[in-house]
């Protein structure tokens, strides 16, 4: 095997268990997918947020809800708490950078919405603070993180990437993001009207 064939073996088999790993989790996924097209249902909106690269993947994630990609699916509400980047630096700047997401969900938030927090390896104290607060608030709680499950903060939610590459992390979350609203969908087109969870 050359240097090169072999860069390219190790490149997919550090791979394998984070995306083997999204499928073992399908059964929690489904119920996540169940209980986000419940609050939708509800009149709920979707609240995403993350740090760096997961704040991107964070608006990523928004877009896909307002703005489906597949042409006939319903435009569900999303919105980015990153993406503001005068709230984000005015909160920080009086109460700290670890209350910026914490503070916008309780102005904006309300106990039909879904909060959902992206991170690389679960130990982002504003994302911590964030999802207590939206579990305070009865906001339904999903976190998409990586790295030690145990350090990830304690949500209704959790889908764990098998990874500490930050990189392999975002790959699996990306699979994650879709799945969610993929699957959102379906429940919400298999259930219609009534009632859902």
């Amino acid at each position: 095997m050359t240097p090169t064939e072999a860069a390219v073996h190790h490149a997919f088999a550090a791979r394998e268990p984070a995306l083997n790993g999204v499928a073992d989790q399908a059964g929690r996924l489904g119920v996540a997918c169940r209980d986000m097209a419940a609050r939708f249902r509800r009149g709920g909106r979707l609240i995403t947020f993350g740090n760096g690269a997961s704040a991107a993947d964070a608006s990523h994630l928004a877009v896909e809800f307002m703005h489906p990609a597949v042409v006939g699916k319903p435009a569900l509400p999303a919105v980015a708490l990153g993406n503001d980047t005068a709230t984000l630096s005015g909160i920080g700047t009086r109460e700290g950078f670890a209350e910026v997401f914490a503070h916008q969900l309780r102005a904006l938030a309300g106990p039909d919405d879904i909060a959902l927090g992206l991170t690389p390896d679960g130990r982002c104290r504003n994302l911590h603070r964030a999802i207590a607060t939206a579990r305070e608030g009865g906001l339904l709680t999903v976190v998409l993180s990586g790295g030690d499950a145990a350090d990830a903060p304690a949500a209704d939610h959790l889908l764990c990437a098998a990874s500490d590459d930050p990189l392999i992390v975002a790959e699996a979350h990306m699979t994650f993001y879709h799945l969610l609203w993929e699957l959102t969908q379906v429940f919400l087109e298999q259930y219609g009207t009534e009632r859902i969870g």
